[in-house]
C-alpha cells in the first residue's frame, strides 16, 4: 500500500513503480493492467496513469493497447549506462574533491564509516542503502545541479545490479575499501586522484556485472 506522505501520490506511485521494476520485482516482458496496479497500490487510477507517462518516458515501460509492458533495463542498457557513468562519475569526484566542505565531509565520511561497518555484518540491505548514498553525496557536493541531474536517473537504473554486487561478499569488501580511497582522495582534495579512483571504482563494478551477467 502506499502511504500518504507530503509528496504528491503520483510521486509516491512513481517511486514505488520504479523501485518495483528496477528492483526486479517486476520483469522484462511482464504485462500490467491499470487495474492490478490499483489493487497492489491501494490507489485510485488518476495518480497511477500519472506514473505510467513518465514511467514511459523513463524508457522502462511501454504503454500499448494490450496492456502496460515492462521493458526494464537491457543488457545492452545496463553496459550504456555502466559505459557513460563511467566517463562522467569521475568528473563528479573530481569536482566533489575541489568544492566539498568540512560539514558536507564529515557526511560522506559517515557513510563509508555505516558501509564499514555493516560490511562484515553481512548486511546486504543496509550496506546497499549506504554504497548508493555515497554515490549520492558526491553527485551532491560536486556542486552541479546538471551532473547530479545526469547521474541519479543512471544510478537508479542499475538497481538490481547493484543489489547483487552488494550481496557479494568479496565485491562488496572490495568496493568499501575502493570508497575509502575515494573518499581519502576528496578529503585531501586532490581531484585528479579522486577521479582517477572513482573511474577505477566503476570499471571493477562494470567488469564485475558482466562477469555475473555471463553466467
Amino acid at each position: 500500500m502506499i502511504e500518504h506522505k507530503s509528496i504528491s501520490l503520483a510521486d509516491q506511485v512513481f517511486e514505488r513503480l520504479e523501485t518495483d521494476i528496477l528492483s526486479g520485482r517486476y520483469q522484462p516482458g511482464d504485462v500490467l493492467t491499470e487495474l492490478k496496479l490499483v489493487s497492489d497500490l491501494g490507489v485510485s487510477r488518476t495518480p497511477i496513469r500519472e506514473a505510467l507517462r513518465r514511467l514511459e518516458q523513463e524508457h522502462i515501460i511501454e504503454i500499448s493497447q494490450k496492456g502496460i509492458l515492462v521493458l526494464g533495463v537491457s543488457q545492452k542498457d545496463l553496459e550504456d549506462i555502466l559505459e557513460i557513468r563511467s566517463r562522467i562519475e569521475g568528473l563528479a569526484a573530481y569536482m566533489a574533491a575541489l568544492n566539498i566542505t568540512d560539514e558536507q565531509l564529515e557526511e560522506l565520511r559517515e557513510a563509508v564509516d555505516l558501509q564499514e561497518f555493516y560490511v562484515p555484518k553481512k548486511d546486504a540491505v543496509r550496506i546497499n542503502v549506504m554504497d548508493s548514498k555515497f554515490h549520492r553525496l558526491i553527485y551532491r557536493f560536486s556542486g552541479s545541479v546538471p551532473l547530479y541531474d545526469t547521474l541519479m536517473p543512471l544510478h537508479k537504473k542499475v538497481l538490481k545490479y547493484r543489489k547483487a554486487s552488494v550481496e557479494n561478499e568479496v565485491r562488496s569488501a572490495h568496493s568499501l575499501q575502493e570508497h575509502r580511497a575515494i573518499f581519502d582522495a576528496i578529503a585531501a582534495h586532490d581531484a585528479p586522484l579522486a577521479e582517477k579512483r572513482m573511474k577505477a571504482h566503476i570499471a571493477n563494478a562494470k567488469e564485475f556485472i558482466q562477469k555475473k551477467g555471463n553466467h
